[in-house]
């Protein structure tokens, strides 16, 4: 077990805890009480202003897991195993839109409205011809020879 050196000015206060073992920081990280960790960032940050290459293995993981583990603002949203569960709820749910949407089809629709028959249409194209209606690209101008209103086959 490596343990860093601890801050002399750390350790003359009473209410310090005492120095925690870098080892297998990533597994006691969140069992440590929020002094202890404000206490291996200190250790960390006194440690790593040695040079790089006297640092032992153990200084290097927790270095690393503390400034970039999955830990904190860091910690992943999502558990191991919710990713099935959403696809899961996610064909279920296209399921049920499915058998919606089937039950929906299976009953007739209503008959259409009076004014979506070809008769009225065509009567709309008369009156709209009467009134001179958008004498300039419309259905009243010289050369149109567009449909009008009739929408319907």
């Amino acid at each position: 077990m490596a343990t860093a050196a601890v801050d002399p000015s750390l350790a003359s206060s009473s209410s310090s805890p005492a120095p925690v073992s870098l080892s297998n920081i990533e597994a006691q990280w969140e069992k440590l009480s929020p002094e202890e960790q404000v206490s291996v960032h200190q250790q960390l940050e006194t440690v790593q202003k040695k040079n790089w290459n006297e640092l032992t293995v153990d200084e290097k993981k927790a270095a690393y897991y503390i400034a970039f583990g999955p830990h904190g603002p860091r910690k992943p949203i999502s558990k191991p195993g919710d990713g099935m569960k959403m696809f899961l709820a996610t064909l279920g749910a296209l399921g049920v839109a499915g058998a919606l949407s089937y039950v929906i089809r299976c009953f007739p629709a209503p008959e259409a409205p009076k004014t979506m028959t070809k008769e009225w249409q065509e009567a709309m194209n008369e009156r709209a011809l009467e009134q001179k209606m958008n004498p300039i690209k419309g259905i009243a101008s010289e050369h149109y020879s567009g449909k009008g209103f009739v929408q319907s086959k």
